[in-house]
């Protein structure tokens, strides 16, 4: 006799190990179905399977988590999403989508930093430092390692 705690854990296993492997998919390619404008905005969280009756084919619902801003304006796109996983992973792959209204992690936004190029004072110094060095192609390298050099400290003041 086993104990029913290791068929328990085996079945399940099986079963959700395919569910998580979907979402797992879906999560992999979220930039590719929502686009640029909506990735951002909502994130998949479930995948709810349902077992179609007989001779139906099972449904697969995806639960999308949003700001309640956005979860009522994303129903209007919920056909061009369904669209785009279909697309990606096969026909009707996913049969619905449900959004629901949450708050979510958004990545945070990252501002570019523009650095200015170096000055004439900053040019001088670098030209005068490698002005002892020989070799044309050293030369150049180094000077290119002093330009980033440069830029970087640049970075840190700001």
């Amino acid at each position: 006799m086993r104990p029913l705690s290791e068929a328990t854990s085996r079945i399940a296993s099986k079963n959700f190990s395919r569910k998580y492997i979907a979402l797992g998919r879906v999560i992999k390619q979220w930039q590719e179905i929502m686009g640029d404008e909506f990735a951002d905005k909502a994130q998949p969280v479930k995948l709810n399977y349902r077992k179609g009756k007989q001779g139906q084919k099972a449904t697969a619902t995806l639960d999308i988590a949003t700001s309640s801003s956005y979860a009522t304006i994303l129903p209007y796109q919920k056909g061009v999403i369904l669209e785009r996983i279909n697309r990606i992973f096969g026909d009707k792959w996913i049969t619905d989508i449900r959004f629901i209204a949450s708050t979510i992690s958004e990545a945070p936004i990252t501002k570019k930093r523009i650095i200015s190029p170096l000055t004439t004072a900053e040019k001088k110094y670098l030209s005068e430092v490698l002005d002892q060095v020989d070799d044309i192609e050293f030369k150049e390298k180094l000077e290119s390692l002093g330009k980033a050099l440069i830029k970087d400290t640049k970075v840190e003041r700001l």
